[in-house]
């Protein structure tokens, strides 16, 4: 069996120190704080990111390129590894695309090297959750392409699901109409949102204030994972470490998850999403919400 990388894209939101103990490559997506470009190591401290938003600054992002995807291949290529690459949504950015030409090239100009790439349909926590679950087969021994098919048949049961304090994100992303933002704002309306079969986001309901928001996530973890084994789960916050530790403290007690791993919100989805978010990531037998 040959030697084989994971890598995937820092949409992930995994943990630098997770990254490092398991030596996963990681493919760059660029975001913009008042015009300032940042990725791909030249960082903001995640608060500094969302309190600036707070305080309206302007951001954007933008996609990993073929270049960059390209790069980092033919370093993994020529340090003699085949590559399993868990790439993020492409109901959600080309950059599924860019690594898919960059595995391309990589493969053309190095005979015998190989490259796989897969739309995880996943974003945030839930690519994260995908990679957790790959790179634990892989240090269990499995082969790269064991693992690949652990992760195309176990895609469409990773369960995503958000909620957001403040509804002006979601308008400039284009999400929810100005209408919709005024009225829900003015009523204290949160929705719940989540990441489809097809790795797009879609609004599911709404509920009256922050609580009820955080509980309907938990409530509807709930409704999916009878059959699951879900030791572990992933939440994702946007600078609201509190309200993390609230839905991680009731879903261990409610479902018995021994490890619930919480992590920052990466500045490329939380542009769109905004600070308050909070997003729960499980296993479950459906990405539809009952």
């Amino acid at each position: 069996m040959n030697k084989y990388l994971i890598s995937t894209d820092s949409t992930a939101d995994l943990s630098a120190e997770y990254v490092r103990e398991h030596g996963i490559p990681i493919h760059p997506l660029y975001y913009y704080v008042n015009d300032v470009q940042y990725g791909a190591g030249h960082e903001m401290p995640l608060k500094e990111f969302f309190d600036g938003m707070r305080h309206d600054a302007k951001v954007s992002t933008s996609a990993s390129t073929p270049e960059v995807c390209k790069q980092i291949f033919e370093e993994q290529v020529n340090a003699g590894y085949d590559v399993l690459h868990l790439g993020f949504s492409s109901g959600l950015s080309c950059s599924y695309q860019s690594a898919c030409i960059a595995a391309e090239e990589v493969m053309e100009s190095h005979p015998g090297s190989r490259i796989v790439v897969i739309d995880t349909l996943c974003a945030s926590g839930g690519q994260g959750l995908l990679v957790y679950y790959a790179v634990k087969l892989k240090e269990e021994g499995k082969s790269l392409d064991e693992v690949a098919a652990w992760v195309n048949d176990n895609i469409q049961h990773l369960c995503h699901q958000f909620t957001v304090e403040d509804l002006k994100y979601l308008y400039k992303g284009g999400r929810i109409s100005k209408t919709v933002q005024i009225l829900g704002t003015l009523i204290n309306v949160k929705p719940v949102l989540h990441v489809d079969e097809a790795g797009k986001l879609v609004p599911v309901g709404n509920v009256r204030g922050r609580k009820k928001s955080l509980n309907a996530l938990i409530d509807n973890m709930g409704a999916h994972i009878a059959g699951y084994n879900n030791d572990t789960i992933m939440i994702t916050h946007g600078d609201c470490i509190e309200d993390a530790e609230y839905v991680a403290a009731q879903i261990k007690e409610r479902f018995g998850v021994k490890e619930v791993i919480i992590n920052y919100l990466s500045p490329t989805i939380g542009s769109h999403a905004g600070p308050g978010t909070i997003a729960l990531f499980h296993l479950g037998d459906t990405r539809a919400v009952k």
